[in-house]
């Protein structure tokens, strides 16, 4: 693909170069090869322009920097938002592998079953009775879904995920390996002769253009929903709780863990292995750090670490002192000895 070619699909603000070079790839920028575009998305990566060897650059607005890129005979294009445009010509080179439009003859699909326009159904694929399937859908080898499940257009199941019953998936959603959807909520009742299970007789409802990553679970509750909103993304090996509501547009790392009941704002963050007690609310735009343990109510906006959680700049403060805590024993045992001599 020629450089102008990427100038204009990535509606650069200008660029310096040869408009006739040709790029066949994209690289991160202390890794790249000839050929391959790379970006610049913060000042922690300006060293590796001296010694990177692409053969363009995606820049932000910065006249030093373009200039010092310039001087180094590396083509460069400006844009507001070098991240994102990086996003976008991963597009321009990559296409992400999708099967053919077909239903493989090993798949079980129940007679009841309604399938959309151009579904594409991989081997050995089992679903049951009143399913319904919306157009464009892309099933991978071995998805099981169960009775009851509906799911919209254009949503792609990757192999071995599992969607239970009544569950319904917006348009546009993606599950990836090994994900369960709609898995029985976690409750029992305990008795004098042991635990007692309490059906759970509610459902998992998936907003448009939700994505689960591997091996996550989301469970249903007793009654009423499981409720993930509209745009919202869970990494690998998170779970969500029976009866969690979540709003649209947040985002989840690795192996953050909801209890059952939970409430989460729109826009809220939640960075790696953060844990969140029974019925907790945590407001808009909320960002909690790697770790952090959340109950009761976070207010919105707030940026939180620790457990319990205290705001950000207080937890560094805190992490400041606790190398110290150990000199501060002493000195206060020495004091409280000469108090005790004097």
């Amino acid at each position: 693909m020629k450089f102008s070619d990427v100038i204009e699909r990535l509606g650069a603000v200008k660029s310096y170069g040869d408009p006739n070079l040709e790029l066949n790839g994209i690289g991160a920028i202390e890794d790249t090869k000839p050929g391959q575009i790379s970006y610049i998305g913060s000042e922690k990566f300006v060293s590796f322009i001296a010694t990177t060897q692409a053969s363009a650059l995606i820049l932000p607005k910065h006249d030093e920097l373009q200039a010092y890129v310039t001087s180094l005979g590396i083509a460069w294009m400006e844009v507001p938002d070098p991240r994102l445009a990086f996003a976008q010509a991963i597009d321009l080179f990559y296409t992400p592998y999708k099967p053919p439009i077909r239903i493989h003859p090993t798949a079980v699909i129940d007679p009841s079953a309604q399938i959309g326009n151009n579904a594409s159904i991989g081997a050995h694929v089992v679903i049951e009775a009143n399913v319904t399937i919306g157009n464009d859908a892309c099933i991978h080898p071995n998805v099981v879904i169960y009775p009851g499940v509906c799911i919209g257009d254009r949503v792609t199941l990757h192999s071995n995920c599992t969607i239970q019953e009544r569950s319904q998936l917006g348009s546009d959603c993606v599950i990836n390996s090994g994900a369960v959807i709609g898995g029985e909520g976690f409750g029992y009742v305990p008795t004098a002769d042991g635990w007692v299970a309490m059906r759970q007789s509610g459902c998992v409802v998936l907003e448009d253009k939700v994505e689960i990553g591997c091996n996550s679970t989301i469970d249903r509750p007793a009654v009423g929903e499981t409720r993930i909103g509209r745009d919202t993304k869970l990494d690998n090996l998170v779970h969500i709780g029976h009866g969690t509501l979540i709003g649209s547009g947040c985002a989840m790392a690795a192996q953050v863990g909801l209890a059952g009941g939970v409430t989460v704002g729109d826009g809220t963050i939640l960075a790696g292995q953060v844990g969140v007690a029974n019925n907790a609310k945590i407001g808009k735009g909320v960002i909690a750090s790697s770790k952090t343990g959340i109950n009761g109510t976070i207010k919105d906006g707030l940026v939180v670490s620790g457990s319990p959680p205290v705001d950000h700049r207080i937890y560094l403060k805190i992490c400041a002192i606790y190398s110290k805590i150990p000199d501060l024993y002493q000195d206060v045992r020495r004091l409280k000895k000469q108090m005790k001599d004097s």
